[in-house]
């Protein structure tokens, strides 16, 4: 089975690579594109490295031409970032400069992130469809659920968004509440980077309201001691931890703005440093990729602790595996017939009788548990939600589908109103400023936006 990685040279590539090697699926040709050849030059020392330390390693290549990568998948990642490291640095400084919160998904930061992307991810579904078009797309880009939706109106169901904090937060749950994640069924909806785990139930009985209730077991998790113990008992849920940014505006605000780089910052430097010395000592490669893996997972929302934990996440809050091992599992369900449920990005009205979400639109891309089996993906029906939880989902969603349309209209003016939609911004005038710092500081967003 082949299976193409779009962002080939990315640096969480060779974790991908251990997930695919020695088992299910059976994956015999890792296939890595990019724009970079320098990137890709790096990231296959690092897997030929890997390699000697792994059972079973799929043979690896590497290509610049896309029609190559695509032509005899199976499966395709796209793992994208238009702009690399340094654009994620403009996205977020340009929002904190105006003092509005900047973060790579969710936000101003976001929205711009995905105008830049908006226009690859509709080309790369058209190439999919004609060069691939049986194999499942399965994406990984940030913004994953504007992405998501964006490719969806080009392929439909074939398009399959991943994220592994929904999932991670079901099984830790889980296990704060004293059963294993095997043991459990849950009910869980949301947008990408926004959602909420509602109910745990083990044998028809609900135990969240239990482990809500209960001190000691919600120290063990990080979204309840991010946002208190007090804030998840009073909504009844555990929230995905990306709500920190919206349940917590200010406090994430003043963490981005206490002193030290950003998280984009940081990234972008580590990254950069990392490739550059790989490039100049290939035999040190692997080596150094492992250190700087593990600094990563170690600062990863950063921003959600004080400025003196911001390196210090706790072990037990990166223990389910990472986005690779989601990919695994689902790509193993699609292409061997096995049975999982899983969390994904999914269209609203791919349930086959009504819509998951009754306030959202049929097209919307919503988070929801669904059966993966080798007939594909099957959302659940979850329970209706109401409130300041739909609420919330509406607003965020309005803000992303008029991204989506300034980018098809070419207009400057949905994406001002897009900006000014969205909760994290509260002033009309600065989401102009916004759109007008962005266009200057990109000029493919400048052309596109005329």
């Amino acid at each position: 089975m082949k299976l193409t990685i779009i962002g080939g040279g990315g640096f969480r590539v060779p974790q991908i690579f251990q997930a695919v090697a020695g088992g299910e699926p059976g994956v015999t040709e890792l296939c890595l594109h990019d724009v970079s050849a320098e990137r890709l030059t790096v990231i296959r020392t690092v897997l030929d490295q890997l390699a000697d330390h792994l059972p079973r390693p799929p043979r690896v290549t590497a290509t610049l031409d896309l029609d190559e990568a695509l032509r005899g998948a199976d499966v395709i990642f796209s793992a994208m970032r238009i702009g690399g490291t340094g654009g994620r640095v403009q996205d977020e400084v340009t929002a904190l400069e105006l003092g509005v919160l900047g973060q790579e998904t969710v936000g101003p930061g976001g929205l711009a992130y995905a105008l830049r992307t908006l226009p690859h991810a509709r080309a790369l579904a058209d190439r999919v469809r004609r060069v691939a078009p049986e194999a499942w797309l399965i994406n990984f880009t940030n913004p994953a659920g504007i992405i998501t939706e964006a490719m969806r109106a080009v392929l439909g169901d074939q398009v399959i968004g991943i994220c592994d904090t929904p999932i991670g937060l079901v099984r830790r749950a889980a296990r704060a509440a004293g059963h294993r994640p095997d043991e459990v069924s849950f009910d869980y909806v949301g947008l990408n980077h926004l959602g909420w785990l509602r109910s745990l139930e083990v044998r028809g009985r609900d135990v969240l309201p239990g482990l809500l209730a209960h001190d000691e077991r919600l120290a063990g998790l990080e979204e309840a001691r991010t946002l208190g113990p007090a804030w998840v008992r009073a909504l009844g849920a555990l929230p995905n931890e990306y709500l920190f940014y919206y349940y917590a505006t200010r406090e994430a605000l003043a963490h981005m703005r206490a002193g030290g780089p950003t998280r984009g910052q940081y990234l972008h430097e580590q990254q950069e440093a990392f490739y550059r010395a790989a490039a100049r000592d290939p035999e040190e490669a692997l080596a150094a990729w492992d250190r700087t893996r593990h600094e990563r997972e170690s600062s990863y929302m950063g921003e959600t602790r004080s400025p003196e934990q911001r390196f210090a996440r706790a072990p037990e809050d990166v223990d389910d595996g990472g986005y690779q091992q989601v990919a695994l599992e689902l790509m193993t369900a699609l292409t061997t017939g096995t049975t999982t449920t899983m969390i994904l990005d999914v269209g609203n009205d791919s349930a086959g009788a009504g819509l998951l979400v009754h306030q959202l639109p049929a097209d919307a891309v919503v988070e929801v548990p669904c059966t993966v089996d080798g007939e594909g993906v099957h959302p659940h029906h979850v329970a209706p939600v109401a409130g300041e939880m739909a609420g919330l989902m509406v607003q965020v969603k309005t803000a992303e589908q008029l991204a989506l349309r300034a980018s098809t209209e070419r207009s400057a003016e949905l994406a001002w109103r897009a900006l000014a939609a969205h909760p994290v911004v509260d002033s009309v005038a600065v989401a102009r400023q916004l759109l007008d710092d962005y266009r200057d500081r990109f000029p493919e967003l400048a052309r596109l936006l005329a």
